[in-house]
């Protein structure tokens, strides 16, 4: 298993509504970046994500779980770009913001941090244990 961070506008598509969603899940689209498009498709069933509201808040929020792999983006008239499918697993008990991260040199190396601006980026799995902690979890 995998971990990986995806980043949604809470004002667009937020935790809330993709605990709404239940085991169905909900289409990961509009990703517009080739690197954050690799990286979906580079994901697989069962691997887990935390959801982490960017703009607005600014902190891991919850996690959720890839429940299909990549596929066409329905939303991309160019068909260049992919989707993937997740559920809503959990969230946090406490949320852990950029801020708290940024000041964790454990999590220094974090594509969150070096990458700021990638929707979709990989955790390793000791930055995964760390983020989990910090979230009460």
């Amino acid at each position: 298993m995998k971990y990986w961070l995806l980043k949604s506008e809470p004002d667009v598509w937020s935790i809330d509504q993709q605990k709404k969603m239940g085991n169905k899940g909900a289409p990961w689209d509009g990703v517009r970046n080739y690197q954050a498009a690799k990286n979906l498709k580079a994901m697989k069933n069962g691997d887990q994500c935390f959801f982490y509201h960017s703009n607005i808040g600014k902190q891991i929020v919850g996690i959720v779980e890839i429940i299909k792999e990549y596929y066409p983006d329905k939303t991309d008239q160019s068909g260049r770009f992919v989707a993937v499918t997740v559920k809503f697993l959990k969230k946090l008990k406490r949320p852990v913001t950029l801020e708290e991260i940024k000041k964790n040199e454990e999590l220094s190396h974090l594509s969150l941090i070096k990458q700021s601006r990638l929707s979709v980026v990989p955790i390793d799995s000791k930055s995964w244990k760390i983020l989990n902690k910090m979230g009460k979890i």
